[in-house]
């Protein structure tokens, strides 16, 4: 079904740095103004506005990164304002904080709304639970997992008729093998002073406890090799005593000259291409599993840890392995399995998993799934 001629959508999110959500809200801004639709995002700012507006979207700065209940309250307003000016047909809400707001300032102009439910949320006491469930009340709700669509309706009360799952999507032209060339990669390998000749071992992620790093260099010191680098990418983001307890956990096991931290990546398809295998060691359980599925896009053997989203991004045994959150033996004997990969048996496992992830997980998927959404909610009432 085609949509009305000048349909217009606004994505509410806190800002445009880099991130999950905020990568899905760029690449729905960008195929919204090519399939013919007017497309707006609302945030606090920052640096990827440049890339929305280069798009042909346009962005709207506004102060909904805040959870300062007045704040908020005067973001309905604002809203409201924004929504009436541009003639919207639909708000997107992609983070609880503005979500509240836009669902009100929906309501008090007739426009639709939709919510994408990212991630787990924690909700340790009962105010917390009901300040998450805005994320389970949108006309319809996106799932960006089957373990996130469980969570949104079981713990959320999300009306299963309502939900949506539509995985996070890889950019296959971005993260393409063919795409990225030798001198990317003598590049990287030389700003990071990673030696010639010794399997890579790569955890990417930012540095904080609930994405494994600490487990990591526990397997590594199990699995007893010291002709390997591990490299953790991902910036501290403050998380100084983090960075040092990762550092004094590696000298400890012996592994001062083999785990090195080179912090943000610019170039993650590059750094793909340069592993010999990449680990998603998560203790929590990841909503989705973005490093799994655009490492398996590069054709990289991947472990993950199994629980959550990994479950669907990953096939054990066939596209990567799932290992026991936070059991460092099961994924020592697991980087062993990957390190001993001949070459016909990595360029087999490589060729699964690439079209697994070209089958499930394209960026081409998602788009075209939320338009289907959109066009869902268009149709039907309020």
């Amino acid at each position: 079904m085609p949509q009305p001629p000048n349909t217009t959508v606004l994505q509410v999110l806190p800002s445009l740095h880099a991130g999950g959500v905020e990568r899905g809200t760029a690449d729905i801004a960008a195929a919204l103004v090519a399939a013919g639709w007017r497309s707006i995002v609302a945030s606090a700012g920052g640096p990827m506005v440049r890339e929305v507006e280069r798009a042909g979207a346009t962005h709207i700065t506004l102060p909904v990164d805040s959870k300062n209940p007045l704040v908020m309250r005067g973001n309905i307003r604002r809203l409201a304002a924004v929504i009436r000016a541009h003639e919207v047909d639909i708000v997107h809400a992609r983070s609880r904080a503005p979500a509240w707001s836009a669902q009100a300032a929906a309501h008090a102009t007739g426009a639709h709304f939709v919510t994408t439910f990212h991630g787990t949320y924690n909700a340790q006491n009962r105010f917390k639970r009901k300040y998450n469930a805005i994320m389970a009340r949108g006309e319809r709700v996106i799932a960006i997992s089957e373990f996130i669509r469980d969570i949104a309706v079981n713990e959320y009360g999300a009306i299963p008729d309502h939900v949506r799952v539509i995985h996070r999507g890889v950019d296959m032209a971005t993260f393409d093998p063919m795409s990225v060339t030798p001198a990317r990669i003598v590049q990287l390998a030389h700003a990071w002073k990673v030696p010639d000749g010794i399997p890579i071992v790569m955890l990417p992620g930012r540095l904080t406890r609930w994405k494994g790093q600490t487990v990591l260099i526990e397997a590594l010191a199990k699995l007893g090799r010291r002709d390997l680098w591990c490299v953790l990418v991902g910036a501290d983001q403050g998380r100084e005593a983090y960075r040092r307890e990762l550092i004094q956990r590696a000298t400890r096991a012996g592994l001062g000259d083999t785990v090195r931290i080179v912090g943000h990546c610019n170039d993650m398809p590059a750094a793909y291409m340069m592993a010999d295998v990449v680990v998603s060691a998560s203790t929590d359980p990841e909503a989705f599993g973005r490093v799994a599925a655009e490492a398996q896009a590069m054709g990289r053997p991947v472990i993950a840890t199994d629980h959550g989203g990994s479950r669907q991004t990953v096939i054990d045994g066939e596209t990567g392995w799932l290992v026991q959150p936070g059991d460092a033996d099961a994924l020592a004997q697991a980087l062993a399995r990957a390190l001993n990969l001949s070459r016909p048996e990595r360029e087999r496992l490589a060729e699964r998993a690439v079209a697994h992830v070209r089958a499930n997980f394209t960026k081409a998927a998602m788009c075209a799934a939320t338009l289907a959404v959109y066009r869902e909610v268009l149709g039907g009432a309020r």
